[in-house]
């Protein structure tokens, strides 16, 4: 699985958590001037997941105001980080030198180490923590330049459709599931997290070409990989309606797919298997019948469903959900 760096204030004493805190953020990423009414007993967790040149963060935390002012950067060492702020959970508003700008629960915001900044992370309910996360990408991975890049800081970019989406379901997924990923998948994820923050950020600053061309292959295959994914229930799913969906040739989307460990049509299927073998094995989905779990899964014909999944996975559908359904009874 991938190696995950955790730290917990639960921990330390509760005198001690909000320092402890503290001082690993300093250590992880840059000083900030942290303010919080929760001081006192402050309950926190953070979850990092190296991948390759970038990093993934989760935290949970009480409410709280984090200050980077140009004192404190001009202190410090600038760590000449990007920190783009992900929409795990809560909402939070930031604060700029110039003005007030709201977040949306949906929004990818970027950061720069170097620039000031005020983050105000709160809920609903100050009584609850508050959940999100931060990819921190280095300064040089960008094929953009800084300049360009800049007149984005603190602006809102939509998570919720898009590339943005692309990038904030990549590693929503990741974050929540680390353990299905090997230890060598870590640096391959890291490229496909960049490749997707290129896109984003190249998209609103309406510079594509700016991107390498290997960068913009692979944030495409991703497009087209959310839209497989998206639509596996309809049968007339193949090559051909996925190149119409996105303006490009049949021959096009097969050479995108030829640096792939699948074709396209094969990829397809497997994304269809995988999704029945799930729901076959869901004990919340074990009164639906299994003809109907085939045609939500893009297979209308209950033999040809048969005949696919015993060749993937060496059982009958119905076989394979009565063994899950034994081996879940058992673990209870």
């Amino acid at each position: 699985m991938l190696t995950e760096s955790v730290y917990r204030t639960e921990d330390v004493e509760p005198r001690d958590r909000f320092e402890y805190w503290q001082q690993q953020l300093v250590r992880l990423i840059a000083p900030f001037d942290v303010r919080t009414e929760h001081r006192a007993d402050f309950r926190s967790e953070v979850h990092i997941l190296p991948l390759g040149d970038v990093a993934l963060w989760t935290m949970e935390h009480p409410p709280l105001a984090a200050r980077r002012s140009p004192r404190l950067i001009r202190s410090s060492t600038d760590p000449e980080l990007y920190l783009f702020s992900l929409p795990f959970g809560d909402s939070a508003t930031a604060v700029r030198s110039d003005g007030l700008g709201a977040y949306r629960p949906h929004d990818v915001v970027l950061q720069d180490s170097a620039r000031p900044l005020l983050l105000q992370a709160s809920t609903d309910d100050p009584r609850q923590r508050v959940r999100g996360g931060w990819l921190t990408v280095p300064r040089q991975a960008l094929p953009l330049s800084p300049d360009r890049i800049g007149t984005l800081t603190a602006r809102r970019m939509p998570g919720g459709t898009g590339v943005g989406a692309l990038l904030v379901q990549l590693l929503a997924g990741i974050a929540a599931d680390p353990g299905a990923y090997r230890a060598g998948d870590a640096p391959r994820l890291g490229t496909v997290a960049l490749d997707l923050v290129s896109a984003l950020l190249a998209h609103h600053l309406d510079a594509e070409d700016a991107v390498p061309p290997e960068s913009r292959r692979r944030a495409l295959v991703q497009r087209i990989r959310a839209f497989i994914r998206a639509h596996l229930h309809e049968p007339n799913l193949d090559p051909g309606a996925v190149a119409a969906a996105h303006h490009i040739s049949v021959s096009y989307l097969h050479r995108l797919f030829e640096g792939e460990e699948e074709t396209v049509a094969a990829w397809i299927r497997h994304q269809r298997l995988e999704r029945a073998r799930r729901d076959l094995a869901d004990p919340a989905l074990a009164a639906t019948p299994v003809h109907v779990i085939a045609a939500r899964c893009g297979f209308p014909r209950a033999a040809d469903f048969s005949r696919a999944f015993r060749g993937a996975y060496g059982l009958p559908p119905r076989d394979f959900r009565h063994g899950a359904a034994a081996t879940a009874a058992g673990g209870r």
